[in-house]
Protein backbone atom coordinates (compact mmCIF):
# COMPACT_ATOMS: atom_id res chain seq x y z
CA UNK A 1 0.00 0.00 0.00
CA UNK A 2 1.47 3.06 -0.98
CA UNK A 3 2.22 6.27 1.42
CA UNK A 4 -0.61 8.26 -0.27
CA UNK A 5 -3.33 5.23 -0.33
CA UNK A 6 -2.73 4.68 3.31
CA UNK A 7 -3.05 8.54 4.48
CA UNK A 8 -6.35 8.92 2.24
CA UNK A 9 -7.48 5.82 4.66
CA UNK A 10 -6.58 7.56 7.50
CA UNK A 11 -7.78 11.30 6.73
CA UNK A 12 -11.05 10.05 5.68
CA UNK A 13 -11.67 7.55 8.30
CA UNK A 14 -14.37 9.27 11.10
CA UNK A 15 -11.97 9.43 13.89
CA UNK A 16 -9.48 11.75 11.94
CA UNK A 17 -12.01 13.78 10.67
CA UNK A 18 -14.12 13.69 14.10
CA UNK A 19 -10.95 15.06 15.87
CA UNK A 20 -10.02 18.05 12.80
CA UNK A 21 -14.15 19.30 14.00
CA UNK A 22 -13.61 19.08 17.45
CA UNK A 23 -10.19 21.22 17.06
CA UNK A 24 -11.86 24.24 14.79
CA UNK A 25 -15.25 24.33 16.96
CA UNK A 26 -12.21 24.35 19.98
CA UNK A 27 -10.10 27.11 18.60
CA UNK A 28 -13.86 29.30 17.66
CA UNK A 29 -14.87 28.31 21.15
CA UNK A 30 -11.40 29.61 22.88
CA UNK A 31 -11.64 32.79 21.07
CA UNK A 32 -15.68 33.45 22.28
CA UNK A 33 -14.41 32.91 25.75
CA UNK A 34 -11.57 35.25 25.28
CA UNK A 35 -13.94 37.68 24.26
CA UNK A 36 -16.13 36.99 27.38
CA UNK A 37 -13.11 36.91 29.73
CA UNK A 38 -11.77 40.67 27.88
CA UNK A 39 -15.10 41.90 27.60
CA UNK A 40 -17.40 40.97 30.09
CA UNK A 41 -15.34 39.67 33.30
CA UNK A 42 -12.32 41.80 33.25
CA UNK A 43 -14.54 45.28 33.37
CA UNK A 44 -16.65 43.74 36.28
CA UNK A 45 -13.70 42.96 38.07
CA UNK A 46 -12.74 46.51 37.09
CA UNK A 47 -15.76 47.75 38.42
CA UNK A 48 -15.55 45.63 41.27
CA UNK A 49 -11.72 46.62 41.96
CA UNK A 50 -12.53 50.35 40.88
CA UNK A 51 -10.95 50.76 37.80
CA UNK A 52 -8.22 48.06 38.16
CA UNK A 53 -7.62 46.29 34.71
CA UNK A 54 -5.82 42.97 35.50
CA UNK A 55 -4.13 42.78 32.24
CA UNK A 56 -2.34 46.24 33.08
CA UNK A 57 -0.62 44.17 36.11
CA UNK A 58 2.35 43.25 35.65
CA UNK A 59 6.07 43.00 38.10
CA UNK A 60 9.12 44.44 36.37
CA UNK A 61 12.51 42.18 37.36
CA UNK A 62 14.70 45.22 36.56
CA UNK A 63 13.81 46.64 39.97
CA UNK A 64 12.23 49.98 37.91
CA UNK A 65 9.24 51.01 37.53
CA UNK A 66 6.90 51.55 34.17
CA UNK A 67 3.69 52.61 33.47
CA UNK A 68 3.09 50.18 30.97
CA UNK A 69 4.24 46.47 29.80
CA UNK A 70 4.96 47.66 26.56
CA UNK A 71 7.31 50.36 28.18
CA UNK A 72 9.25 47.75 30.51
CA UNK A 73 9.74 45.53 27.58
CA UNK A 74 11.05 48.51 25.45
CA UNK A 75 13.55 49.08 27.73
CA UNK A 76 14.41 45.70 27.67
CA UNK A 77 13.42 44.67 31.64
CA UNK A 78 11.90 40.98 32.09
CA UNK A 79 8.45 41.46 33.61
CA UNK A 80 5.78 39.22 35.22
CA UNK A 81 2.63 39.75 33.57
CA UNK A 82 0.65 38.32 36.03
CA UNK A 83 -2.30 40.05 35.42
CA UNK A 84 -2.29 38.09 31.82
CA UNK A 85 -1.63 34.79 33.67
CA UNK A 86 -4.97 35.35 35.83
CA UNK A 87 -6.60 36.16 32.31
CA UNK A 88 -5.43 32.85 31.13
CA UNK A 89 -6.38 30.62 33.81
CA UNK A 90 -9.84 32.41 34.18
CA UNK A 91 -9.93 31.43 30.30
CA UNK A 92 -9.12 27.74 31.05
CA UNK A 93 -11.15 27.67 33.87
CA UNK A 94 -14.29 28.71 32.12
CA UNK A 95 -13.21 26.53 29.17
CA UNK A 96 -13.02 23.56 31.29
CA UNK A 97 -15.85 24.28 33.12
CA UNK A 98 -17.60 24.46 29.62
CA UNK A 99 -16.38 21.10 28.81
CA UNK A 100 -17.56 19.05 31.72
CA UNK A 101 -20.44 20.42 31.64
CA UNK A 102 -21.16 19.25 27.74
CA UNK A 103 -19.34 15.74 28.48
CA UNK A 104 -21.32 15.40 31.36
CA UNK A 105 -24.84 15.59 29.25
CA UNK A 106 -23.16 13.30 26.66
CA UNK A 107 -22.61 10.59 29.79
CA UNK A 108 -26.15 11.19 30.89
CA UNK A 109 -27.66 10.71 27.63
CA UNK A 110 -25.75 7.21 27.28
CA UNK A 111 -27.19 5.96 29.98
CA UNK A 112 -30.80 6.51 27.91
CA UNK A 113 -31.05 3.96 25.28
CA UNK A 114 -31.36 5.12 22.35
CA UNK A 115 -30.85 9.19 22.97
CA UNK A 116 -27.63 8.74 21.09
CA UNK A 117 -26.64 7.87 17.47
CA UNK A 118 -24.67 4.75 16.67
Amino acid sequence: MGFVQEFKEFALKGNAIDLAIGVVIGGAFGKIVNSMVEDLINPLIGLLTRGVNLADKFIALDGNTYATVAEARKAGAAVLTYGNFLNNVIQFFIIALAIFIVIRQINRLARIPGSLPK
